[in-house]
């Protein structure tokens, strides 16, 4: 931690906290043990880390019969995203690798070190002769999953090349814009989803709604188009559908001019709407999951999503810097989000109505904006009630008995959770506060401080107080005088 860290956390102490308490006291789900795996498996481990820490974490808690095949998903598509982002690549071989990487993965013994010296994982395709091997392991109706999302996602990524060779890569309609999403986010949806119901830790309908997995890999995706416009810009590329901004400015460019901030602000407000319209079917789609650790695997990213939308929402810096919420902020959404769907919905509540307090009369897009927003919030109503507190307090005067025979056991323990936790922190601050005493005592006492003396000296002033005898007011006035 820096010394700009600490200045931050000295006034933002409610992040500091959160910081603490996800590291004290989240306990993961399922823990990955490394000493059973083979020396393959570690590496394709520390590839995961090194390749994306904030996926590796929730990939490393989920249930034994998804770690290793969500794990070697996420390192194949990386690796043909590797491929793709590669600008020193010819394109016809480029083009080639894309559209065969689903069966190249499968070959023993396969790498690739055709990407140039600089690309940052270029290391996972020399050695991913590792992943392959693992992969062969993995059980055949998984294998078969993963094959056919990475066939289509290369196609689609080779046929994205093929356009830009041809001058044609820019995104100009919002139904180019949802389609390059879909072939990088989206996909990846619809085959996590096809291994949770595989898994028999989702419910089987996820797979019939394909426009629920679809959002939740687009809700992810277009916030962070939204979030790295900036840095796509200073690397010459633009994800920004020519259909929305070309409703603000003449030609992209000028997004980034300090004279056109306000028109700048009411196209990323935009892109925030286009992206808003998916939260309510991500909530949908959560509460179609059965088990725990893949609930948390699915609801992190999206909790993170809805707070990076409420940060970017009509912020300037986007157009400046590449922006990202606190780790404070981040350990706290996944603390909430690490519990159940009702602490989710309280997450999108809650960053849902800051969009709504940020957005303003002035932009064109207002009353949609505010439309979305209430949109969600309608959703939650409809899934968990608002409680009217003095319908509530009449309920349970009328019939007490009832309310406390039907009081929910989860409320219970949770109740009893929270004494406890008062009782635990309390003796914690006490130890705490009796630790330093002994070792200011004791450190005062090596300084050659004599508490000897001291004790006796307190001692004769008390002695001496109580022997004393009492002594009779004088007056000094002058009776005269007065």
């Amino acid at each position: 931690m820096g010394v700009a860290d600490v200045v931050y956390y000295t006034f933002h102490f409610t992040e500091l906290r959160s910081i603490i308490q996800w590291k004290t006291w989240h306990n993961p789900v399922h823990e990955r043990n490394r000493e059973k795996e083979p020396v393959s498996l570690q590496i394709c481990f520390d590839f995961l880390d090194k390749t994306s820490r904030s996926f590796s974490t929730v990939i490393q808690e989920l249930h034994p019969q998804l770690l290793v095949p969500i794990a070697l998903f996420y390192l194949i598509l990386r690796g043909l995203d590797t491929v793709e982002d590669d600008m020193t690549i010819a394109l016809d071989e480029k083009m080639k690798v894309l559209r065969e990487f689903h069966q190249t993965a499968e070959k023993e013994g396969w790498s690739f070190s055709g990407n140039g010296p600089d690309e940052k994982d270029r290391e996972l395709l020399v050695q991913f002769h590792y992943v392959t091997e693992e992969y062969r392991k993995v059980k055949p109706v998984y294998r078969e999953i993963i094959n056919d999302i990475t066939r289509q996602m290369g196609d689609g990524m080779a046929d994205y090349c093929k356009k830009a060779a041809d001058g044609k890569a820019g995104v100009d309609s919002i139904k180019d814009y949802d389609l390059y999403c879909y072939y990088v986010a989206g996909l990846v949806g619809n085959g996590l989803t096809r291994l949770f119901v595989e898994s028999g830790l989702a419910n089987p309908a996820l797979n019939e709604r394909l426009h629920l997995q679809t959002s939740m890999g687009l809700f992810l995706q277009k916030t962070n188009i939204i979030r790295d416009v900036r840095e796509d810009w200073d690397d010459k590329r633009r994800f920004w559908p020519r259909e929305i901004w070309s409703k603000y400015v003449e030609d992209f460019d000028d997004l980034f001019r300090p004279e056109n901030r306000e028109a700048a602000l009411n196209c990323s407000s935009d892109m925030v709407l286009n992206s808003l319209n998916h939260a309510d079917e991500c909530l949908f789609y959560l509460a179609g999951l059965k088990e725990q650790s893949v609930f948390n695997f699915a609801a992190i990213p999206q909790s993170m999503a809805i707070a990076t939308l409420a940060l970017v929402f009509r912020n300037p810096d986007i157009f400046k810097k590449n922006i990202k919420i606190t780790k404070g902020s981040a350990c706290q959404v996944m603390l909430e989000s690490t519990q159940n769907l009702q602490k989710v919905c309280e997450v999108f509540t809650r960053f849902v109505r800051k969009i709504h307090k940020k957005n303003t009369p002035k932009d064109p897009n207002f009353l949609k904006i505010s439309i979305a927003c209430g949109k969600v919030e309608q959703f939650i109503a409809s899934i968990f009630p608002p409680q009217d507190p003095k319908a509530l307090q009449r309920a349970v005067e009328a019939a007490p008995q009832l309310v406390k025979k039907e009081e929910d056991p989860a409320t219970i323990k949770a109740r009893e959770e929270e004494k406890w936790d008062l009782i635990y922190m309390m003796i914690a601050v006490m130890g705490t506060m009796f630790v330093l005493s002994c070792f200011m005592i004791g450190l005062a006492w090596l300084l050659g401080a004599r508490f000897d003396v001291a004790v006796d000296q307190l001692t004769q002033r008390f002695s001496k107080a109580d022997t004393a005898p009492a002594q009779t007011p004088v007056n000094d006035y002058d009776q005269r005088e007065l």
